[in-house]
């Protein structure tokens, strides 16, 4: 297997892509990660979503159990990252206030 972000590597986005709704999705994610995994990728996206709505490291790690590495990755990845995360957040957001 080459670089993570090869070409040879873009079959699984693709795939994820080709998804019809959110129940797909979730079967999907369901069938090739473990539940470590969604329990991780879901809290993650917790934070980041409580990032972003300004809350504090302390309130953070109390309500999703997350460790404060974790939660200054995400901080990472939210403020300094691709801007994709940010973005699905804005978007999420918005729709939640129509």
């Amino acid at each position: 297997m080459g670089k993570f972000d090869s070409n040879e590597n873009k079959a699984m986005y693709e795939a994820i892509f080709s998804l019809k709704d959110v129940d797909e999705v979730e079967d999907f994610l369901k069938d090739i990660c473990s539940m470590s995994e969604l329990h991780s990728m879901q809290q993650r996206y917790n934070v980041a979503e409580m990032l972003y709505n300004d809350k504090v490291y302390t309130e953070i790690i109390k309500e999703t159990g997350a460790s404060s590495a974790t939660v200054s990755r995400v901080k990472r990845a939210l403020f300094y990252g691709t801007g994709c995360l940010k973005n699905v957040i804005q978007r999420r957001s918005e729709k939640k206030e129509d």
